[in-house]
């Protein structure tokens, strides 16, 4: 295994997409993230693949599930972890052997996308931020906890076109053990913050919503929140030149939380009418993203959540999260993943293959959407990509029905 000199690398172990990785921080395992540490740190060489818990060759491990597809009535491609090309070969796979297809970040993707197809939203991306916005509200999240590098990269930047990024003024409105710290300026200013429980968002969130609308509320406070507070901060938003509505829909674990995500839409739709605003989802991991949109633009719908109980074979693919797996008890599982991956019970199948950005080269599409960025094999290794494996697996289904 060699480190690949003399290059940038794009990050891939959040949405952000950090593309300023030297080879240099990388050998030397020298990162401002921990999840880029974490990730370049992964050790992928000296794994084969299994049967049954068993070593076996790559040929073998192939029919064996291929095996299973061909016996499986209803068989579910899972987790998904993986890059544009892996989704194009799993998309491919689901279609081939008429199983429906999830991710593992699907239900947070959910509540964006239902906002999305039911009402539409005006979002930006991070560019626009990181040169325009002069107020940033933080809604449910201190972003920190999905994106580590989300203010040194956006907000805390030397300089931008249409604004001083160092008198942004940062406002952190609800959310649950929030790392505020990064929102301190560089000259030391603090920033404001609203506190109450990310349960009680939905209340403060819809009437934040109608103070901003000028809609009358006769009430004192909500959630324990002073009105007078949420009216101080409609008028901050509303004075902004280019205000900036952040949320993470994995911060958002609550029931029918997309609501909770359309009021933050509806007061960007409301702002506009006088001033300027806009939306961004952040958070990402996963891949979930690139998958989202491959599997939208290839299916023509987009990624749903699982019901696990009504499949009868798994396709599990955990190329970002070695430790993640279906749930227990989940049979037969077939894991096209992590060379790291650790198991709690054998799967019935495990061929390791190629992380993008670490093993191979592949490409993702960042957390705004706005760009793809393509990912360099830190450590290159003569694993096989996803999109090889899945391609044997194919061409044995083929065989077997041929």
């Amino acid at each position: 295994m060699t480190i690949q000199q003399d290059s940038m690398h794009a990050c891939p172990a959040c949405g952000l997409l950090c593309d300023d990785i030297s080879a240099d921080a990388i050998a030397r395992q020298q990162f401002s993230c921990g999840k880029a540490a974490k990730f370049y740190a992964r050790v992928t060489t000296g794994v084969s693949p299994q049967v049954a818990g068993q070593p076996a060759s790559l040929a073998e491990a192939v029919r064996a599930a291929a095996a299973a597809l061909k016996q499986a009535a209803a068989p579910l491609v899972a987790g998904s972890s993986t890059d544009v090309h892996g989704a194009r070969a799993l998309v491919r796979l689901a279609q081939h052997t008429g199983a429906a297809m999830t991710h593992i970040n699907a239900s947070s993707t959910l509540r964006n996308m239902k906002v999305l197809q039911h009402r539409g939203w005006q979002t930006t991306t991070l560019t626009e931020v990181r040169n325009r916005a002069d107020v940033i509200l933080m809604i449910g999240t201190d972003v920190v906890s999905h994106n580590t590098r989300f203010f040194e990269r956006v907000v805390w930047v030397d300089e931008a076109m249409f604004t001083e990024p160092a008198a942004r003024q940062i406002i952190y409105l609800g959310g649950d053990q929030l790392n505020t710290q990064p929102g301190v300026s560089p000259d030391g200013r603090a920033p404001e913050v609203i506190a109450c429980a990310s349960e009680h968002l939905p209340e403060v969130v819809a009437i934040l919503r109608a103070l901003v609308m000028d809609k009358p509320v006769t009430a004192t406070t909500v959630a324990g929140v002073a009105v007078s507070t949420l009216k101080t901060l409609a008028a901050t938003l509303k004075a902004a030149k280019y205000a900036t509505l952040v949320w993470v829909s994995k911060d958002l674990h609550y029931d029918h939380a997309e609501l909770t995500i359309e009021n933050i839409t509806e007061t960007v739709v409301a702002l506009n009418q006088k001033s300027r605003a806009m939306g961004l989802s952040m958070g990402g991991s996963d891949g979930d993203t690139s998958v989202n949109y491959a599997h939208t633009w290839l299916n023509g719908v987009i990624i749903d959540a699982p019901a696990w109980e009504s499949h009868d074979a798994v396709v599990w693919v955990n190329s970002y999260s070695p430790q993640a797996m279906p749930p227990a008890g989940t049979q037969p599982v077939i894991v096209l993943g992590a060379p790291d991956s650790i198991f709690e019970s054998a799967p019935a199948v495990f061929i390791p293959v190629a992380t993008p950005g670490l093993d191979c080269n592949g490409q993702q599409f960042r957390v705004d959407g706005s760009v793809t960025l393509p990912l360099t094999a830190a450590k290159p290794t003569d694993l096989p990509t996803l999109t090889q494996v899945v391609a044997l697996i194919e061409a044995q289904l083929q065989g077997d029905l041929a």
